[in-house]
């Protein structure tokens, strides 16, 4: 029985590392910020990640996030906020793109507090519907009708645990120097590629509710 409980908890924790770390908005700004702004910011932005995750891992673990996927008219404005935010990450990536490397480098150097980078991470997760749907199939896979307590918790804690070095791992990796310099030549085709990524997601989120 602890074998089984252990499998079922892998298989859990296999397929959060799957769903997070695949190329999505999240990830695609800590990686920008990683390489222009470095390591410190960053990581406060992953840190907002990692709270928004927990957010819909605690309603998806008290039954809320199943409520949404219920009722239409709850997840329609979801989508429709995530929709518009990606839009405005799409919009900024742009601008940066087309701006000269001067103007980057001055923007680059623009302070920017703790709390707007934490909260930027904060709304790209909790405006993001996917994460929603992401954490029902994960408590759905995970729980089943004679789960207790303490699976509900393991599964909470332990994807937690693999959020922080998931995201953090991004802000890290892509705040080293060779990364660094690797997007100080290619700067702009990174933030255009980010534009059209954020850009596309935010069209294809908006027309889906059409």
């Amino acid at each position: 029985m602890a074998m089984e409980h252990l499998r079922q908890l892998l298989i859990v924790y296999a397929a959060y590392v799957i769903a997070t770390a695949s190329p999505g908005p999240s990830n695609m700004a800590i990686m920008g910020m990683a390489m222009s702004k470095g390591r410190a910011s960053a990581l406060l932005l992953a840190l907002g990640v990692i709270s928004g995750s927990l957010f819909w891992a605690i309603l998806a673990a008290t039954g809320i996030s199943a409520v949404l996927a219920t009722y239409a008219e709850a997840l329609f404005v979801i989508k429709v906020l995530g929709g518009v935010y990606l839009l405005y990450l799409a919009y900024k990536a742009a601008k940066s793109a087309w701006s000269g490397r001067r103007a980057m480098s001055d923007a680059a150097r623009a302070p920017t507090s703790k709390w707007q980078l934490y909260r930027g991470g904060l709304l790209l997760h909790l405006t993001n519907p996917k994460a929603v749907l992401a954490w029902i199939a994960i408590m759905s896979l995970g729980l089943g009708p004679n789960s207790s307590v303490s699976t509900l918790v393991a599964i909470v804690l332990g994807c937690a645990v693999l959020s922080i070095l998931v995201f953090g791992g991004y802000a890290i990796v892509f705040s080293t120097l060779p990364m660094i310099r690797a997007y100080l030549k290619a700067r702009r085709w990174i933030e255009g590629i980010l534009a059209a990524a954020f850009g596309y997601a935010g069209i294809r989120l908006l027309l889906l509710q059409l």
